[in-house]
């Protein structure tokens, strides 16, 4: 019997992490996704106050990704993206950046 396992399997934490730079430039946050993430509770109020004083989206962004520090907030994450329309975005990360996952045997 073959065992296959994919080689650059990664948890959605660590790929969030790698594609911080990206994710910075695609993510939409302006249009219901900050809501969703207090609601889920990835943020705090106060953490919302400081994301939204940031001037430009680039920087909201960088500053939502810097706080995504467990899975279960990067998997919140995930479903407030899927909420807001934003399923590209999730593909990107699901799919790690686009980039083909080696299948391997043991």
């Amino acid at each position: 019997m073959t065992l296959y396992v994919l080689d650059n399997v990664l948890n959605m934490l660590a790929s969030v992490e790698d594609l911080k730079s990206d994710l910075a430039n695609i993510v939409e946050p302006d249009f219901g996704l900050l809501d969703q993430l207090l609601s889920l509770k990835v943020l705090t109020r106060p953490e919302l106050a400081d994301v939204r004083s940031e001037r430009t989206v680039y920087r909201r962004n960088a500053a939502v990704l810097e706080l995504l520090v467990t899975d279960d907030k990067c998997d919140k994450f995930l479903r407030a993206l899927r909420r807001t329309g934003q399923q590209h975005v999730v593909n990107f990360v699901t799919q790690n950046g686009g980039q083909k996952q080696k299948v391997t045997s043991r």
